[in-house]
Formats: structure tokens, C-alpha cells, sequence
């Protein structure tokens, strides 16, 4: 049984997650979704008991101080809702943890139990993965969906994936058996500089997902960020000629692979961006959280399988 007595009716709700972990390399999908938590300054309304899906000795609690009295936080995935305002308002809901030690079955029928009593539409989960790809290229960006009338309908690739996979590919399988529209956005980070942070691929994730949802995301300082990061990586790339050789091998790859598809696709995107952040879309005052009255509720949904 979950109650939401905090959680208001929601407009077209998207639930939008990111999990720490394997699936993401850089930090760049968990900081993605926690820009989107302090841009519209969501609220926690809900966490995953701790003690049902995480090994304290792989993810460790933490202790802190608040006025002289020690506390503990507990690793685990928690939920928040924010409200995107404008003339076509919609409400996220945003799912930020680390990936479950174990009951990967439960962990996502519980997250599914939330996305049902909530009225979710649309499950849109982010990743990173480590790729041959140059820090000196966009971030190359791919949209999954086990659903083949979602991948049409979205201009997505259907996965065909088949491998090891993590909470994400478990999560999206478990969306599908359960009736609910799941898709997985993947950034792909330069294998030679994983170390987070990565804002570019956090940006490219933004960007992705602006369109996907067709929403104006508040990027803040992000894009200097960005900028910063290149120049940083490129400072020490021209330091060892090694590093600088085979970036230019990756470039020269990627530029080769892409040459024919320079899609108009992909310009006609960028410039409905554009169009959108000038005079389009509302700003980032008009997001506010929603007010929380009370709405209980229930759940019961399906299990999952891997990707």
C-alpha cells in the first residue's frame, strides 16, 4: 500500500529518474535529474526504506551536523514533484537514488506503485555510459524503447540491446510488462576523462530530454560549465601527445561516421530550441512547486525483467 498524502492531482505527469551507479558514468545522469530538483525547487515527498534494497558496506550511510546534534543520512532513492508553469503547465515527478544492492523486482514495483497512483504518462529514465567518443564533439545522445509504436511515434530506437545491463534496462523492462510508456535517454562520456563531474554530458541530457517532454529546462550556469570542462580537458590533452593523438583519431571517426547524416533533423531541433528559450516557452519563474494537499492512495503493479 503506498499513500501519497502529500501529492497533489498532477497535470500530465512525466516521471523523470536517474540512479547513481553503473548506469552513470560522470555523474552526469544523477545530476541531471538534481539540477531539475534545484532549478524548480522540489520537495521530497516520499523515500525507499534503505534497509529494503541497499548493503551499507557498498553504499554507506553518512554522519553530519546540524546545530551540534549528529545525524545520519541513509543511500537510497527518493521522490519529489515540481510543477513546469507556462501556458501548458505539467508537473515531473523526479526519482534520484543509487542503484539497488538487491530486490531489483520490488525496488522497481515500488517505483511503479508511485508512477501509478500518481497518474504518470510517460517514464523517462536517464543514463551514461563510457563510449570511443572525443571530448571535443556534442555529446552523442541515444533514445531507447522496448515499445515499437513509442519508438515511432517519438523517434526512438527500439533496443535491441542484449547483455549485462543495470537498474535502468530493469526499470524500462518492468515499465513495459506493466502497461506504462517507458524510454531511456543514454549519454555517451569519453572513456579517457570519466572522472565526474561531466556538465557537458549533463547538458546534452537537459537538452535531450527539453525535447523529448517539450518542456523549457532552466539550464542556469550549466553551459559555462560546460564550456569550462572542454577547455579544461583540452589543456590536458595538449599536454601529452599521446592523449592528443588519439582524441584526433576519435574525431576523425566521429566526423567521418556523421558526415552524411549532418540532418536537417537535428538543425531543425536545435533551432526549435532556440525559438522556444526566446520567446516560446515560460521562464524559469513561472515553474513553481505545486501545492501539497492531500490525496491518498494505492498501488499494485507488475514485476520486471532485464534488458
Amino acid at each position: 500500500m503506498i499513500e501519497l498524502e502529500g501529492v497533489p492531482e498532477l497535470i500530465d505527469p512525466v516521471m523523470v529518474a536517474a540512479f547513481e551507479g553503473w548506469n552513470d558514468a560522470g555523474d552526469a545522469a544523477s545530476t541531471a535529474v538534481a539540477h531539475l530538483d534545484r532549478e524548480w525547487k522540489g520537495e521530497v515527498f516520499a523515500a525507499l526504506d534503505a534497509e529494503d534494497y541497499y548493503d551499507f558496506q557498498v553504499n554507506r550511510p553518512t554522519v553530519w551536523m546540524d546545530g551540534g546534534v549528529r545525524k545520519i543520512t541513509w543511500p537510497t532513492t527518493r521522490l519529489s514533484v515540481v510543477r513546469v508553469g507556462g501556458d501548458k503547465p505539467r508537473d515531473l515527478v523526479l526519482v534520484r537514488g543509487i542503484e539497488p544492492s538487491m530486490r531489483w523486482r520490488s525496488f522497481c514495483n515500488e517505483l511503479l506503485g508511485f508512477a501509478h497512483e500518481l497518474g504518470v504518462e510517460l517514464v523517462v529514465i536517464l543514463g551514461a555510459l563510457l563510449g570511443d567518443t572525443p571530448h571535443t564533439r556534442p555529446v552523442p545522445i541515444s533514445g531507447t524503447t522496448s515499445d515499437p509504436d513509442l519508438a515511432r511515434r517519438m523517434d526512438l530506437e527500439e533496443t535491441k540491446y542484449e547483455g549485462p545491463t543495470g537498474i535502468v534496462g530493469v526499470l524500462q523492462e518492468a515499465c513495459t510488462h506493466a502497461g506504462v510508456p517507458a524510454v531511456s535517454l543514454w549519454a555517451a562520456v569519453p572513456h579517457y576523462v570519466s572522472q565526474p563531474p561531466n556538465p557537458k554530458a549533463t547538458l546534452a541530457l537537459l537538452n535531450r530530454l527539453e525535447d523529448l517532454i517539450d518542456v523549457r529546462i532552466p539550464l542556469g550556469e550549466l553551459p559555462e560549465d560546460a564550456r569550462a570542462w572542454q577547455v579544461g580537458v583540452d589543456q590536458l590533452a595538449a599536454e601529452d601527445s599521446e592523449v592528443a593523438e588519439y582524441v584526433q583519431t576519435l574525431e576523425e571517426a566521429r566526423d567521418t561516421a556523421e558526415l552524411p547524416e549532418a540532418s536537417g533533423e537535428a538543425i531543425a531541433r536545435e533551432f526549435e530550441r532556440y525559438l522556444r528559450r526566446r520567446d516560446g516557452g515560460p521562464s524559469p519563474e513561472d515553474r513553481t512547486r505545486p501545492p501539497m494537499p492531500p490525496k491518498p492512495g494505492n498501488k499494485d503493479d507488475e514485476d520486471s525483467s532485464d534488458d
